[in-house]
């Protein structure tokens, strides 16, 4: 019997490579081959570990007569086509488990950031600016901090809210999923206490524009928003009109509506969205590159993750 080999379409930890050797396969490294490429070989394959370069859609799997199991190297499995893949039985392993801790502490950061306006002030001070008034912040004690969707990223940034003395609360389409860090809601109780919004959501059908003009109406109080999320979760134009009206007072955003692999061809004369211009000239506005879940200690965490998971289901079906 042949070795069974792994096909890794995105460089990671080395611990990945070192753990599946281990487990017995053989890892063949392609990060740069085109879709055309990755077609032609993926068909002798039992491993396809990716992170986003390119979508496990149906033209792949049926490709890939002899794949076993799929590899996704972060938290979600939106570019894999997973009712497909389950009904080929292709095992999916994803490892939301390894960046959890990175994600609950860069959206802190951004909430400590936005309401004490560090990036503002930063800038203002290196252009040799000393606005003390106009960089009043506010505290997080005496707030609601409303947290949408409450698995692993949600229960992460919940944690560390504790001794923040602010009140914690989530909303779920799962019934039970509260803990001792955030009480479960409905989501009229959301609308009408929520301070402050996080979406730590998957990207399904059911999330993608979830943030709209209705979305934001719908609450109380004016509220900032956090979006470590997916960034097609925000309407980006009805999330402009709300900051520029007042009902949204700040964002913090990881993700964005425009993100692709040609984001840099937005900075062109004449490419950028007007709503995209407001968003970095605004300065309650704080962006990052989608690194919520990118630090270095996620790196060998994912790394490790997968490979436990991978190891226990084979184990599991070799009866070991």
């Amino acid at each position: 019997m042949s070795t069974p080999k792994v096909l890794h379409l995105d460089e990671n930890h080395p611990f990945l490579l070192q753990g599946l050797e281990q487990l017995g396969f053989e890892n063949h490294l392609d990060y740069t081959g085109t879709r055309e490429t990755i077609l032609g070989k993926i068909g002798h394959y039992q491993g396809l570990v990716l992170r986003s370069r390119m979508p496990v859609d149906r033209e792949l799997l049926d490709r890939a007569t002899e794949l076993k199991f799929i590899g996704r190297v972060g938290a979600g499995l939106e570019n894999i086509d997973v009712a497909y893949a389950r009904e080929k039985g292709i095992y999916l392993a994803a490892a939301p488990e390894g960046n959890r801790t990175a994600v609950g502490e860069h959206t802190l950061g951004m909430l400590l950031a936005l309401f004490n306006k560090l990036h503002t002030a930063d800038a203002e001070v290196r252009r040799g600016l000393w606005r003390r008034e106009e960089n009043r912040g506010c505290e997080i004690e005496g707030k609601t901090i409303g947290i949408i969707g409450y698995g692993h990223m949600g229960k992460a940034f919940a944690r560390r809210l504790r001794g923040f003395d602010a009140e914690v609360i989530c909303y779920d389409i799962v019934g039970g999923v509260g803990n001792e860090d955030a009480r479960q809601v409905g989501i009229l109780e959301l609308r009408k206490k929520a301070d402050v919004i996080s979406l730590h959501v998957p990207e399904t059908p059911e999330t993608i524009s979830m943030v709209d003009e209705a979305f934001i109406n719908a609450f109380q109080k004016p509220f900032w928003l956090l979006n470590t999320a997916r960034g097609k979760c925000v309407r980006t134009a009805d999330l402009v009109q709300a900051l520029r009206r007042g009902k949204v007072l700040g964002a913090g955003l990881d993700v964005l509506e425009y993100e692709k692999s040609s984001f840099e061809s937005l900075f062109k004369e004449g490419e950028m969205p007007e709503d995209f211009r407001y968003l970095i000239e605004a300065p309650n506005v704080l962006l990052s590159p989608h690194i919520a879940g990118w630090t270095l200690e996620s790196k060998e965490k994912l790394a490790r993750t997968l490979v436990v998971k991978i190891r226990e289901h084979f184990s599991y079906l070799s009866g070991n």
